[in-house]
This record gives C-alpha cells, sequence and structure tokens, in this order.
C-alpha cells in the first residue's frame, strides 16, 4: 500500500486575509514539500498541470525535477499531465530527463483533464476531446517501449523512422487518471496501464464495481494483473485534532470548491456537504491520525487500491499547516495503514477476485 499527496500548486485567495501569494513562492513552497515528504517515508508526490491564473504549475515535470535533487526515495509523478493538448514527443522527453535526474524515480500521470483552459491555449478544438486523448496515448505508449517511431495520426504529424531522446534507464511507468468513467477504466485495464481513480465525492464505495471491471478488463486483454496498480486521488488534511483539521480544512475547500462550482454549475459546498464527505463512507480524509488512517484502510479493504493519494490543500492554506499535515501522514498515519494492511493481506485477505 503506497501512501502520498498530491497538490494543483493552487494561489487562491487566502480566506482570512484575502492575500494572493505569487506564482513563484507558492513553487518554492512546493519544492519544500516534496522534501519533507520524502524525509517523513512517503512513497509518492504528484503535480498537476494548470494553465490558469489560480493554480501555479504548467510544467509538472520542470517542477519535479527541482525536488527530485532535494529528494533520494520518493517517486515523483504529474498528477494529471493533459495530454490531449500536449505533445507526447516533449512529454516522454521531459519525464525521460526527469526520469535521469532521480535516479528512476519518475512517472507519468496521462489525462484528459477536468480543465480545459490548455485547448485553446495551445490551438486544439474541444470537439475532438476524446479523440486527442486516444491517439496520442497511442504515441506515447510507442515512445515508451520503442526508441525508433514509426507513427501516423490525424491531430500530429507522422514520425517516420525518428528517435526520441533521452532515453531512461528503465522504463517510465505511465498510468491513466481517470473521474471514473466505466469506458476510461476498461481501456486502462485493456491496456495493461496502473489506474488512478479520482475520488472526490460521493461515496468511495461507488468505485469499487470500477476497480473490478478494470482488472476484468486487464485479465481478457491477458495482462497479469497481480503486477497492476489502482490509486486514489482524493482531497483531505491531518491535523493533531479532528476539530482543527475541519477548523483550518474547510473555508479554503469551500472557497475553492464554489468557486469551481461556479463555473461548472455546481451546487453550493456547504459545512453540511463538508461534513457528509469526512463519514466513514464519504470521499473527503480530512481529521486526526486516527481518523484518517481508518479511512483509509476502509478504503484499501473495500474498494480495493494499492497507493493513496492525499491532495492538500484544494484551496491556498498556510505553508506551516501543509508541511505538518505531510508530517503527520507520514510518520503518523502511513505506518498505521501498512501495519494494518500487511497484517490483513497476511490473513489471505486483498486477493483480486474478478
Amino acid at each position: 500500500m503506497e501512501i502520498g499527496l498530491t497538490t494543483f500548486v493552487e494561489t487562491t485567495p487566502d480566506v482570512r486575509t484575502g492575500k494572493v501569494i505569487s506564482h513563484a513562492e507558492r513553487l518554492r513552497e512546493v519544492v519544500e514539500e516534496i522534501q519533507l515528504a520524502d524525509e517523513v517515508g512517503l512513497d509518492v508526490y504528484g503535480v498537476g498541470e494548470h494553465h490558469r491564473k489560480d493554480y501555479a504549475c504548467s510544467s509538472p515535470a520542470v517542477l519535479l525535477a527541482a525536488a527530485a535533487t532535494k529528494t533520494k526515495n520518493i517517486k515523483l509523478t504529474s498528477a494529471v499531465t493533459v495530454l490531449s493538448s500536449d505533445d507526447p514527443v516533449r512529454v516522454y522527453q521531459q519525464f525521460a530527463t526527469l526520469d535521469a535526474i532521480s535516479n528512476g524515480r519518475a512517472e507519468i500521470m496521462a489525462g484528459r483533464g477536468s480543465f480545459i483552459e490548455s485547448f485553446p491555449l495551445f490551438g486544439y478544438d474541444l470537439q475532438d476531446y476524446d479523440e486527442l486523448f486516444e491517439e496520442k496515448l497511442d504515441l506515447l505508449l510507442q515512445i515508451q517501449k520503442q526508441e525508433i517511431i514509426h507513427w501516423n495520426g490525424k491531430h500530429r504529424p507522422s514520425i517516420n523512422g525518428r528517435g526520441v531522446y533521452p532515453r531512461p534507464e528503465n522504463e517510465v511507468p505511465i498510468w491513466i487518471a481517470s473521474g471514473g468513467t466505466p469506458q476510461s477504466v476498461a481501456r486502462a485495464g485493456a491496456l495493461g496501464l496502473p489506474l488512478c481513480l479520482a475520488i472526490i465525492g460521493g461515496s468511495p464505495l461507488q468505485f469499487a464495481p470500477l476497480v473490478k471491471l478494470y482488472y476484468r478488463a486487464a485479465k481478457e486483454a491477458g495482462h497479469d494483473i497481480s503486477k497492476l496498480k489502482v490509486a486514489s486521488h482524493s482531497h483531505g488534511f491531518v491535523a493533531e485534532t479532528t476539530e482543527e483539521a475541519v477548523e483550518k480544512f474547510f473555508p479554503p475547500t469551500q472557497y475553492a470548491m464554489n468557486v469551481l462550482g461556479r463555473e461548472r454549475g455546481w451546487g453550493p459546498y456547504t459545512q453540511a456537504t463538508f461534513d457528509y464527505a469526512r463519514s466513514l463512507e464519504g470521499a473527503l480524509y480530512c481529521g486526526d491520525v486516527k481518523t484518517v488512517a481508518d479511512k483509509i484502510i476502509f478504503l484499501r479493504k473495500n474498494v480495493g487500491v494499492t497507493r493513496f493519494m492525499l491532495h492538500c490543500p484544494v484551496g491556498s492554506m498556510a505553508h506551516e499547516d501543509v508541511m505538518r499535515c505531510i508530517e503527520l501522514l507520514g510518520k503518523e498515519v502511513a505506518p498505521i495503514v501498512r501495519e494494518e494492511v500487511a497484517k490483513w493481506e497476511a490473513e489471505g485477505n486483498g486477493q483480486i477476485i474478478v
């Protein structure tokens, strides 16, 4: 059971003061956060790609490369790379470079992107949303497997016998990020790629059938399902007490979710919404060490994820609060989860049944 974090490198207003820190300051903070995550023994850190004012990172590979020079063990992944509006050649080159700098710790998490700002920015038509992703994923996977590329597509010029460099010493893992549509889950399984599910609303139990669908599609395609991984990307925050966690996490989360809600036509994000999501079967991992550990264990046993990634913060929070959350997650939550999951598996549980 791997445990880590993700961030979108948010630069929303501080709900207490109204202050907005600069993109540069927030980027430097994230390097410190990744460094701490490595020091406290977390397994993975993911950085999202965005192209809008309230998120500071448009180039995860560059930010992760900065962190690679200050870390030793933690895996470094995008979360996600918006592959539909990027060039698979450049994506692979950047992450192969990151892989070399980090001594083999780079991963790519490819997705369509739930934010669409990159499409008009780089001249893509949203009507081609699905087709772009399928075509570019095909090219990216070919580059992963082969040095010399022969490829034809509709939305990118063909490549006829050209090499893609640098080559990593070992294959850079490519994950598929999904919001939970059966089609994307089944595709990931059929391709034999690890899957990351954005479990940020409703009940995580609703994703259990999707995990089974993923493994079933992988098995039918002839893949060794024992080698596949499923991750959860979920909002949350760990503090000394649940009361402190709620007090510090709810206001910035409410602000950020309501901004997105107005853009996307969602209903208001209220205290009641937040409190429901904090329940055992909710999708929010906010509380003290025991509360968060218990929920991650519940997720592992009932949904089947093998990697849990806490997305923190959701809106802008004090850097010191995020750092303390990372410390608690690594030093206290993760050992509880790992011990319980190991014991549970030793008792003969956790086998993949499709």
